[in-house]
């Protein structure tokens, strides 16, 4: 239980319809009767209220009420949905201020909660991804983890590593008593077991903090092919300057997209050839670390030119490139097929083909992004520390004595359990919950 009492503006600081106002803490029940003059109402009903603070009235809104234990934070905790005005919040923030509240840190209601024991910090971090999910399916992904679906895979991976590590420690401990024979035999094969599925869970294409993130695409390709003008058609607006001086574009430029749910981070690029003067060849530089990075290149050629492609452009083509004949309206027929990757034809200017794009785009998005129905890791801590796990599962198999294979288990239960919170470390909850935004 906090000594201190907390609160904060959940609904955003700035002008809007309502206002939400939650408080948490042992001074909430008394700041709520200070503030309505009444006893505090029924829990969990809204009910309607006068705020007043000196004499001075603040506004009428709706009140709710969570006694604690059964609240967010375990703690007590009211809301007061308000109007949205900017004098309407700092008169209220004015008078729990005077009251002894103290406005919160980010993420310290999600922080009390997992203090509380009423979340682990995969839940609390979904609840942030919640509140940043832009797409369908972040949302989806972030409300499965939420309701737990890495806790009870992390848990039960717990569970099945604390029998091994009871199996060891009774062939150390009671080895001279009459005991099933073969305990550290079975515990090795249990442990086999469980390195089989964690290493499964870690072999996913990092699928989970892809879509966190969204899925990379740059646009690559020889100058004045029409990349920035396929850009600008796909996101639907002048993103990018579009000329036919070829050179025109020196820097990265990055538009975020909703493919059909699935986020997408698109990318325009300098046009790759040997450059006339320095920052023109510092624009190519990043073009060719982009193709490096990206999850998906769209290397563009100019139709018109067939059966000439760029060389250059060309050594691109791979298995993670799907090749685009631009300005298609030019020539009547383009190649199915280029270095074994897939081709289509289209027209920037005219929007011929976008259709065709736009709907393989979101397929390759949703084969990327998509899983098999077993919940994805969606953070890279979460990742260093399975990896951490599956290194010491590996050092215990390896082990010649059950003394060392337990410790190994001790060490690879201690990884698992940073996952979830089960081992506490202060620091890096700091670091956790300081990423959340302000009431959460």
């Amino acid at each position: 239980m906090n000594d201190s009492s907390i609160f904060a503006l959940s609904s955003g600081a700035g002008r809007a319809g309502v206002a939400v106002f939650r408080l948490s803490g042992p001074l909430t029940g008394p700041a709520v009767e200070a503030l309505t003059g009444k006893s505090l109402p029924q829990a969990r009903k809204a009910v309607r209220c006068r705020l007043s603070w000196q004499n001075d009235l603040i506004d009428d809104g709706l009140l709710l009420w969570f006694p604690a234990p059964a609240s967010f934070t375990g703690e007590d905790v009211a809301e007061l949905q308000l109007h949205g005005g900017r004098a309407v919040a700092q008169a209220l923030s004015q008078a729990l201020l005077d009251l002894g509240l103290r406005p919160a840190e980010p993420g310290e209601f999600s922080r009390r909660a997992f203090g509380a024991g009423k979340l682990d910090l995969t839940q609390a971090e979904a609840i942030a991804d919640l509140v940043d999910a832009e797409t369908a399916a972040q949302r989806r992904q972030a409300l499965r983890q939420m309701d737990g679906a890495l806790s009870r895979l992390y848990e039960g991976w717990r569970e099945r590593l604390l029998r091994i590590q009871a199996h060891l420690e009774a062939e150390i401990d009671f080895s001279d008593e009459d005991l099933p024979g073969g305990l550290a035999d079975e515990a090795k094969a249990r442990l086999q077991e469980m390195l089989s599925d964690m290493s499964a869970h870690l072999s996913d294409n990092h699928r989970g903090e892809r879509l966190r993130d969204g899925l990379h695409i740059a646009i690559l390709g020889a100058p004045n092919v029409g990349k920035s003008s396929l850009l600008n058609r796909i996101a639907g607006r002048e993103a990018a300057i579009v000329s036919s001086h070829a050179g025109t574009t020196r820097d990265i430029i990055e538009v975020h997209l909703d493919l059909g749910g699935y986020p997408v981070v698109l990318a325009d690029t300098a046009g790759l050839r040997e450059a006339a003067e320095a920052i023109e060849a510092e624009g190519i530089r990043r073009a060719q670390a982009k193709a490096d990075q990206a999850d998906l290149k769209l290397v563009v050629f100019d139709a018109g030119q067939l059966p000439d492609l760029d060389p250059t452009a060309l050594a691109l083509v791979d298995g993670s490139a799907l090749v685009l004949f631009n300005k298609c309206d030019q020539t009547a027929e383009v190649p199915k097929e280029v270095a074994g990757a897939r081709t289509l034809a289209l027209s920037a200017k005219t929007g011929q083909g976008l259709d065709s794009l736009l709907a393989l785009l979101q397929e390759r998005a949703a084969d990327a992004l998509e899983g098999s129905g077993s919940p994805a890791l969606t953070r890279a801590r979460h990742r260093a520390a399975l990896q951490e796990s599956v290194q010491s599962l590996t050092s215990a198999l390896n082990a010649e004595l059950p003394e060392l294979a337990a410790e190994d288990v001790r060490l690879s239960l201690r990884a698992l359990g940073r996952i979830t919170g089960r081992v506490e470390v202060e620091e890096m909850l700091d670091v956790i919950f300081s990423e959340f935004c302000i009431g959460k």
